[in-house]
């Protein structure tokens, strides 16, 4: 995306600079040509701010993305590590439940 972004403001600087170097140079009334300029740079302005409301657009939207992914993996998460502690707990019952057993087995012999 950053690649994108630089790529896409080189491209509008470099048409910015030539439509103006273009004006400077044409042999015009310097009146029309500075109202030129003030187009020009207004137009520039106007596609700077479209860009960067479409950037901001498409960052909110990966954000919200990433999140909804990052919240459904946490989820799975705990989710997987309660199962796990849940079938830990199940052996270590067993285990207790065999080891009183085997002391019961003791103290009577």
């Amino acid at each position: 995306m950053s690649n994108n972004g630089n790529t896409f403001l080189g491209i509008l600087a470099g048409t910015a600079i030539g439509a103006t170097l273009g004006i400077l140079f044409a042999p015009d009334k310097g009146s029309n040509t500075r109202a030129r300029i003030a187009d020009e740079a207004t137009l520039a302005k106007d596609k700077l701010a479209e860009s960067a409301n479409e950037l901001k657009e498409k960052v909110v939207a990966t954000t919200a993305a990433k999140k909804q992914t990052l919240d459904e993996q946490v989820d799975s998460i705990v989710q997987d590590v309660s199962h796990k502690a849940d079938d830990v707990i199940n052996t270590l019952e067993k285990k207790l439940a065999e080891l009183k057993a085997r002391n019961k087995k003791i103290q009577k012999s």
